[in-house]
């Protein structure tokens, strides 16, 4: 799914969640998905649509705008 993103959903997309972002982890279905609740930074939006994080554990796994549940830190 991830890489059938339209151009404007991906546009929209790094607006929404710039670099330094903090996003909360809500669910990853994911053998390697850092545990739910996990906070992480935003580092980018890749032109396939990918949110890079890095996980305050430590993960660095991306999540799929559609499939991974999560929220903005407030």
């Amino acid at each position: 799914m991830n890489g059938m993103l339209d151009v404007q959903t991906v546009k929209t997309l790094k607006e929404k969640y710039k670099p330094g972002t903090r996003i909360h982890l809500i669910h990853m279905n994911d053998d390697y998905a850092p545990p739910d609740g996990t906070n992480g930074t935003v580092t980018l939006v890749d032109d396939a649509g990918t949110i890079h994080v890095n996980w305050d554990n430590g993960s660095s796994l991306g999540l799929v705008h559609g499939e991974d549940s999560f929220e903005i830190v407030r």
